[in-house]
């Protein structure tokens, strides 16, 4: 039984996506001064046909049947080979990694807050409204 009509589902994809894009922000950040270290980030675009191509769910009785989950697309983990922001061929940009830190974060705390309502209105329901 889905109660909110996969928008859990939905919000916990959006987290892992900006747990995932933080993680590579700040491997970034640490690598800062390493030459020819690649800036790497996280592709939205893999977790959006992820998460489209997932909502489909079945059993299967039988090896002959039709597959339904089709194969993921990844990690979404992309290294960029060709940019050089540094002359020891570091491509880490500061200015840019911050300022996507702070906007992962704040999309990150709108999607915890969001979660976090609907976890209260079910335990609301749960209570009978007390």
């Amino acid at each position: 039984m889905d109660l909110y009509g996969g928008t859990i589902s939905a919000l916990e994809k959006g987290l892992n996506f900006s747990s995932d894009k933080s993680k590579a922000i700040s491997q970034n950040v640490a690598n800062v001064d390493t030459p020819n270290y690649k800036v790497k980030t996280v592709d939205f675009k893999s977790y959006l046909h992820e998460a489209k191509t997932a909502q489909l769910e079945a059993y299967r009785t039988d090896q002959r049947h039709i597959q339904f989950t089709p194969a993921t697309a990844g990690s979404g983990n992309r290294t960029y080979s060709n940019f050089s922001y540094n002359q020891n061929g570091n491509g880490v940009d500061m200015d840019k990694e911050q300022a996507d830190l702070a906007a992962n974060q704040i999309y990150y705390n709108a999607l915890a807050d969001r979660i976090s309502s609907k976890f209260n209105s079910l335990n609301n329901v749960i209570k009978g409204g007390r």
